[in-house]
């Protein structure tokens, strides 16, 4: 029989092998380039953007698991800045010879690097606090840097979207790694930001100790019931005071979004999102804000 290393091994590492395969690494730099001036271009990582009276704190949004800086935001970045929010966007959880895919380190080291762009945005605009808006693994690492690294003191909101709170069991799949031996070291060391999200890792044991939220912090969850990738979808929810917890198909049942798509490109979600950064302003959310 073969040894279980080389049957999982794959699974966690197909997709990383695939990309530094199919991306030499002077596309990859070209494109990352690319995609910054892209990100410019479309008026966020604007680092002269100045926030308004409106809007005083400028919005940092982080990203998910196997995506980067530009290319999960192609959506809601515009949207929040046509609504005149200065908006920024970070990569972090880089994996060396890894291209374009990030989110894939250690999300303790992850949030250590959300601290240090947070203050760089907060130093560029002036602002005395950030609102964080991240997708999957970006609205749960966030509360890593909240409740270890002094965040709480810096942000004003953290609205995740699809954010894997309390881990994820794939479907169950996830479970499967037990009864391999060996198999949890292995994807460790391939794709540490993997293991740290499945349910019940060591990350998540410490995280979600002694609840789930920091005083002086507003927390909003957007989860969809469609979601295949963080399972259950409920166990995306937070308790806790100042907390919102939202199922898209409440708002609209239309809503077939699953776990990318609502974050990609579901105007709906990003309705609540901007009511979430402004609930001054909220307005509802139906099925018409798809097309608002």
């Amino acid at each position: 029989m073969l040894p279980w290393k080389h049957l999982l091994r794959p699974l966690s590492a197909l997709l990383l092998t695939a990309v530094v395969t199919i991306v030499p690494a002077t596309t990859a730099t070209a494109a990352g380039t690319d995609r910054a001036a892209t990100a410019t271009s479309r008026g966020w990582n604007d680092y002269s953007c100045k926030p308004s009276a409106a809007h005083p704190r400028p919005v940092v949004l982080v990203h998910g698991t196997f995506a980067n800086s530009v290319d999960n935001w192609l959506g809601l970045a515009p949207y929040l800045v046509s609504r005149d929010y200065c908006v920024y966007a970070l990569d972090y959880g880089q994996l060396p010879g890894v291209p374009l895919v990030h989110g894939l380190g250690p999300i303790d080291k992850s949030a250590e690097q959300l601290k240090v762009f947070v203050d760089k945005v907060l130093a560029a605009t002036g602002a005395a606090k950030a609102d964080l808006v991240g997708h999957s693994q970006g609205g749960m690492m966030p509360r890593h840097y909240l409740k270890f690294l002094g965040g709480a003191a810096k942000v004003n909101a953290l609205v995740g979207i699809a954010p894997d709170n309390h881990g994820t069991t794939l479907n169950g799949l996830a479970k499967l790694v037990t009864h391999f031996p060996g198999a949890s070291e292995v994807l460790s060391a391939a794709t540490p930001a993997l293991a740290d999200q499945v349910a019940g890792s060591a990350f998540l044991t410490r995280l979600n100790a002694g609840g789930d939220t920091v005083p002086g912090v507003r927390y909003t969850v957007i989860a969809t019931r469609y979601d295949e990738v963080v399972t259950p979808y409920r166990s995306q929810f937070l308790d806790g005071p100042n907390v919102r917890n939202i199922l898209i198909q409440d708002l609209c049942a239309l809503d077939l979004s699953e776990h990318a798509a609502i974050g990609l490109v579901d105007r709906i979600a990003f309705h609540e999102v901007a009511n979430a950064l402004d609930p001054s302003r909220a307005t509802p959310t139906t099925c018409l804000s798809a097309v608002s």
